[in-house]
């Protein structure tokens, strides 16, 4: 069997696991268990990326009193979890394969020293033959804390492993020209870096369960192209969608974003998706924006600087705009706000962001 990549992430939606009545579709989740196994005995690395546990908590639990979305979530999430997990472990082990269980949040992804623990977890996991099985942790996380949905988690974990390939599993066959059930949309069947596309006539109809819509997948998938990931929108509710995908991508009907040939590499894929953990900002001259901008290896230093945005200190993460408030790239900061405030301007030998702690949007 030849298979088209060597390591990929898969993203099952709570719109496929589960029932029109809440219940978890355990035959559905069966056949992709089924597949992924398949594919994993042929030598494949996956890293399985699932919502459902909300969805089964829900089924399995009658709220004694009104309670608000946070604490429903966390009920429902803490009850669930525990179904879900185990019924993808009953699952594996039925087809000779260990996995294992790896709650996250969002928080997580904002410090480095927390990101690179994670990576090695998942890393010894992999080396083990073990299978990731990864959701939020929808029982401690808060609103504003929380991915838009498992299709960001998905994402940073594609880009945090270094994988070749995300496939997302979803309820409709890919991107479409607009709404999935207008008589007159199409499926688009590839989308390259740089395509402009209308993202306003792009469904943004969101599952009974999940947070996430097409719209979110769109985005998702554009910027792990751009990081040189290659990314599959398709539908995971019919049969072997998966293994059609990866083994001929002939027969599969899908959406397939045709990644960059140039792969981001260390800090800059943990910065291509820092931008919720930025902690302030800085506006640059129009001098400085060339000189980012331009073929050359160029650092940030202060006297590009014209003006800072909120606290923030050394190590932070900050935004860089322009003076037309476009956002230039992100960073790890070498000053503290206070510290570019009294510098900014001035000649200053160490650099305020270094170009390999620079991520350019």
């Amino acid at each position: 069997m030849s298979l088209l990549y060597n390591r990929i992430v898969v993203k099952v939606g709570s719109n496929v696991l589960t029932r029109e009545d809440g219940m978890l579709n355990v035959a559905r989740m069966g056949h992709i268990v089924d597949q992924l196994s398949l594919l994993r005995k042929e030598g494949l690395q996956v890293i399985l990326v699932t919502s459902g546990a909300v969805a089964a908590g829900r089924a399995e639990v009658e709220l004694q009193r009104k309670l608000d979305p946070v604490s429903s979530r966390q009920l429902w999430s803490a009850v669930g979890q525990v179904k879900l997990i185990n019924q993808y472990s009953n699952l594996f082990r039925e087809n000779g394969i260990t996995c294992a269980q790896v709650l996250t949040t969002k928080e997580n992804f904002s410090d480095r020293h927390h990101y690179l623990n994670m990576r090695n977890c998942m890393t010894t996991l992999l080396e083990n033959d073990v299978v990731p099985v990864v959701n939020e942790n929808d029982t401690i996380s808060v609103t504003e804390l929380m991915f838009t949905d498992n299709d960001e988690l998905s994402g940073l974990i594609a880009s945090m492993m270094d994988m070749d390939a995300l496939i997302i599993l979803t309820n409709v066959d890919g991107v479409f020209t607009g709404s999935p059930d207008a008589p007159d949309s199409k499926l688009i069947a590839s989308i390259n870096l740089g395509e402009t596309l209308d993202v306003e006539a792009i469904s943004g109809k969101k599952s009974n369960f999940g947070r996430g819509g097409m719209l979110t997948k769109f985005h998702i998938a554009s910027k792990l192209a751009h990081q040189g990931i290659s990314v599959h929108i398709t539908n995971g509710v019919k049969a072997n969608t998966l293994t059609n995908i990866l083994v001929t991508d002939q027969s599969a009907v899908h959406t397939h974003f045709i990644p960059s040939q140039k792969k981001s590499t260390g800090v800059r894929k943990w910065l291509a998706h820092s931008d919720d953990f930025a902690k302030g900002e800085v506006i640059i001259n129009c001098g400085a924006k060339e000189a980012l901008l331009s073929d050359q290896a160029v650092s940030l230093l202060l006297i590009g600087i014209t003006s800072v945005t909120g606290f923030f200190k050394e190590g932070d993460i900050v935004r860089v705009k322009d003076v037309n408030d476009e956002l230039i790239g992100l960073g790890k900061a070498s000053y503290s706000s206070e510290e570019v405030l009294k510098g900014m301007g001035g000649r200053v030998s160490k650099p305020f962001i270094h170009y390999d702690y620079l991520y350019l949007i």
